[in-house]
């Protein structure tokens, strides 16, 4: 299911008067060792056999009967009688399974200039979702105008039980306050949990999201086995940023997320900061694009046709020389920097992820070469994130899966409380 999407949404709503009395809920990064929730995980990557969710997630299976007896009775999990053997001997096997038709959860990536409203079901599979441009108005008018798009959005979907709201967005976040700065959007302590709670009357929680978009990788992963050690998490579209992961758990700072945003770059793009070379002033899509229209790469147009960062890829696609130079040299600085950053923390694996990486595709061979040649620690183990140019949507959707994923229990009592 696909939503159509709301070019521009109204900036005359006037900002919501807070009245709910939710506490913001801080997203739970990491793989959790409750019980529950390791029955949960199994279950999310098809039917499963009691004796075999045993061996999966190492309990006995004494402990996995009482789990999913528990799971059954919030609803969260399902038996599958269809898929018993017919004509065994003894006391039938039934296999589970999360419930995927019930339930939903809602999550909303709030970028610089794009907002995505989607909805996911308990298996982490995006059921559909739109897009909206970010109100570049007041803070308190663009979260009301942001939260009023999603609960018209959860109402096109009237047969879903909507459980929790997750919100993944860039700056410095408190999850626990539901506070957030972003200084793009010219954002001080936003009370981002806080309004959505009022306006969709449902559990929130908050991201920064290069560390949900690790969070995604880690735990929206059904039928991968779960590798041991470090990972590094390198995003790149309109902004920059990075995260850790670290034994099965995304580090969150007390303080909020390192920036790399103003890491040199030996460009000679300014940076509103003041200097020259920084690198979200050198490799986002806007600062790009722009660069590309005032050198005639790209037409000049007025609204409502205006340039996009795929009309770049498509004049590289099309044979212009200066396009595939202009992204070229886009990947050899994205290439260099991520090299830069591994050699820092030397993780087991680099996982890429953005629009930078992923939108223009031959760009990615680029990215890896300039890797390489910039390195000074052994091969690396460098991919690209399973997600995409939808790793928004999975840092959103993840942003409201987490807490179930941790202690599903616990998360269904606050979500179905009164």
């Amino acid at each position: 299911m696909t939503i159509p999407t709301i070019e521009r949404p109204s900036t005359t709503t006037a900002p919501v008067r807070v009245v709910s009395a939710r506490p913001a809920v801080p997203p739970e990064l990491r793989i959790s060792d409750n019980p529950a929730a390791a029955v949960l995980r199994a279950a999310t990557r098809g039917p499963i056999f009691r004796d075999s969710a045993a061996q999966t997630t190492g309990s006995s299976i004494a402990t996995v009967n009482r789990q999913v007896s528990a799971l059954l009775s919030t609803g969260l999990l399902r038996e599958r009688a269809d898929l018993t053997a017919s004509g065994a001997v003894g006391r039938p096997r039934i296999p589970f399974e999360v419930d995927t038709d019930t339930f939903a959860t809602l999550g909303v990536h709030i970028g610089a200039t794009v907002t995505r409203i989607v909805a996911a079901d308990l298996s982490g599979r995006i059921l559909g979702g739109l897009d909206i441009a970010t109100p570049q108005v007041g803070q308190d008018a663009a979260l009301t105008i942001i939260a009023r798009s999603a609960k018209a959005f959860l109402d096109r979907l009237p047969r879903r039980r909507p459980l929790w709201t997750g919100v993944a967005l860039a700056g410095r976040v408190d999850p626990a306050a539901g506070l957030v700065d972003h200084p793009r959007l010219g954002w001080q302590a936003a009370p981002v949990a806080a309004v959505f709670a009022t306006v969709l009357d449902l559990p929130v929680s908050i991201s920064a999201h290069v560390e949900a978009m690790a969070a995604a990788e880690l735990l929206l992963t059904p039928g991968e086995q779960q590798r041991p050690g470090s990972s590094l998490y390198i995003y790149a579209r309109e902004t920059a940023g990075v995260a850790v992961t670290l034994h099965d758990r995304v580090h969150t700072p007390a303080s909020g997320p390192g920036s790399i945003a103003h890491l040199p770059t030996g460009s000679d793009i300014e940076c509103a900061c003041g200097r020259r070379g920084c690198l979200e002033a050198t490799i986002g899509e806007a600062a790009i694009l722009g660069r590309a229209v005032r050198a005639g790469i790209v037409p000049r147009r007025e609204a409502p046709r205006r340039p996009v960062i795929a009309d770049l890829y498509r004049a590289a696609d099309s044979g212009s020389d200066a396009a595939r130079e202009m992204l070229d040299e886009r990947a050899e600085i994205l290439g260099r920097t991520a090299a830069l950053i591994r050699d820092m923390f030397n993780p087991d694996r680099v996982v890429l992820g953005g629009q930078a990486f992923t939108g223009y595709r031959p760009g990615i061979d680029r990215v890896a070469q300039a890797f390489a040649e910039n390195t000074n620690l052994p091969p690396a183990d460098l991919r690209i994130s399973r997600f995409g140019g939808r790793v928004q949507e999975h840092a959103a959707a993840v942003t409201s899966l987490s807490v179930f994923y941790a202690d599903p229990l616990s998360a269904m009592r606050r979500a179905t409380r009164q």
